[in-house]
């Protein structure tokens, strides 16, 4: 099972709260915001009519921004408000990256891949039905995808092959900084290494769940995951850091090696300013699953009940 998927079940149970609406004001105040707004600037943004998680977001530029999730969704914001689009697919998407605004991917459940071509999204055959959660590349020619079973797919600009990964476990998130340094970190604390060649396993210090990865460099690297565990790769090895939260960490976002985003369960929201990680006021406690900016003052978080928010200061 998608590992995300186990915390947002559990999580929505607190939805019984809606049934009283003082409460909800009351719960809102407390997370300090200001109208839609929170205290630290992330604003509330979703005006269209559904509630399904939203687990991926990536953007090409401050107006070109895709968000994914499940029972097909796909949004999109053209700089000034988000509306829906049609895949023709019926699958639950876990993951979206692109190498352009008009090569833009889409992974989820069934080993599905839905591509967008900068006028229409199609599915394309992807060689497995395992589900994917996560895909990037460095080119158009040269992108990986990854998901259960320790499945990696390969993508040469023609045609999806397997490649052997060496793991059977869950695989979440893929990053790379270049053709031949290229990350995957999954269950237990798995985190492979691909050097343009072949993949291996590093030693990464750690046996917790890790959902998600970003680095600034080759040689400063961050890996988020189970109850606020973050980990740090120097170039040479990994270590934990201390992150000032327990809650679940699903995906992470930066734009430089002093301004890092991690979001994940009840509306966690963390920001690394270079020397240390603190929390930021989001305005919400539903869960958020997915971060991506265009800047350091232009940031998404996606999530529970098709949760958008947009930090712009």
């Amino acid at each position: 099972m998608y590992s995300f998927i186990g915390v947002i079940n559990i999580r929505r149970f607190k939805n019984i709260l809606l049934l009283i609406s003082s409460l909800i004001l009351i719960s809102l105040a407390a997370c300090g915001t200001l109208g839609n707004k929170s205290v630290d600037g992330w604003e509330w943004q979703n005006p269209l009519s559904q509630n399904n998680p939203l687990l991926g977001v990536w953007g090409s530029s401050p107006a070109d921004v895709f968000a994914v999730g499940y029972k097909s969704t796909i949004l999109h914001y053209n700089g000034t408000s988000w509306s829906a689009m049609s895949s023709d697919a019926s699958y639950d998407l876990l993951g979206v990256w692109g190498n352009s605004s008009t090569d833009v991917y889409a992974v989820g459940y069934d080993g599905i891949i839905l591509h967008y071509d900068g006028t229409s999204w199609s599915a394309i055959s992807s060689g497995t039905t395992l589900w994917l959660g996560s895909i990037w590349g460095s080119s158009s020619s040269n992108i990986f995808a990854v998901g259960e079973e320790g499945t990696i797919m390969h993508y040469n600009g023609t045609s999806w092959s397997t490649m052997s990964s060496g793991t059977q476990k869950e695989l979440y998130k893929v990053w790379g900084s270049s053709s031949s340094d290229i990350f995957v970190v999954g269950d237990g604390g798995i985190i492979l290494h691909y050097d343009g060649t072949s993949w291996s396993t590093m030693s990464s210090g750690t046996t917790a769940w890790l959902g998600s990865m970003w680095g600034s460099s080759s040689s400063d690297i961050f890996a988020v995951g189970e109850e606020g565990t973050i980990m740090h790769y120097n170039g040479t090895s990994w270590s934990a850091i201390s992150s000032g939260t327990t809650a679940w960490l699903g995906s992470m976002w930066g734009s430089s090696s002093s301004d890092i985003f991690a979001v994940g369960e009840e509306g966690t929201i963390m920001h690394y300013n270079g020397t240390s990680w603190s929390a930021m006021s989001s305005g919400t406690t539903e869960s958020l699953w997915g971060v991506w900016g265009s800047s350091s003052h232009d940031v998404f978080a996606v999530g529970e009940e098709g949760t958008i928010l947009h930090l712009s200061e």
